[in-house]
């Protein structure tokens, strides 16, 4: 499973969901009828999609057994993934995005600054979210900040100062 987003919140009163997308293109989602929906490290369950639309920088989704909002509020925190085996296949050196999550942050010091907690999306370029013990650290991802990325052992090295 690749988890491609995080159910952020309720979203109207007739049960919808606002998503929060993991992926580059906040439209990736839609492309996949149905979603596995769950914790971390568990349970998951598959659902079907109902509907699901872009929704100014996220997304909103109908689920089936979500009559209202209530419903909906239940639903908050749960991440959204599909099985690796249905996205495209990959170069060696690519990875996705929702990859990035949950790896650890190292600067050129060798300071470990904390790991990925989410990716934003500034119009401009991308920024990690990195959460640590000093709290949140933001971090664009372009070249002259990012000198590795290396997803097997589940590191991204950074030029970056913990006091930036």
């Amino acid at each position: 499973m690749v988890v491609m987003g995080r159910i952020a919140a309720a979203q109207g009163i007739k049960g919808w969901v606002k998503i929060q997308p993991y992926t580059e293109y906040l439209d990736s989602l839609l492309g996949y009828r149905s979603w596995w929906i769950g914790h971390e490290h568990g349970p998951w369950r598959e659902v079907e999609v109902q509907q699901c639309e872009v929704h100014n920088k996220t997304l909103a989704a109908q689920l089936p057994d979500c009559p209202d909002r209530n419903a909906a509020e239940k639903l908050k925190g749960l991440l959204i993934a599909v099985p690796r085996s249905s996205l495209p296949q990959q170069t060696e050196d690519e990875y996705y995005w929702s990859d990035l999550i949950g790896l650890a942050v190292v600067n050129e010091e060798g300071m470990q600054l904390g790991t990925v907690a989410n990716l934003l999306e500034t119009g401009a370029n991308q920024v990690l979210s990195i959460k640590g013990d000093s709290g949140e650290i933001l971090i664009p991802f372009v070249a002259s900040a990012i000198k590795q990325v290396d997803v097997k052992n589940k590191i991204i090295r950074v030029d970056w100062s913990a006091d930036y």
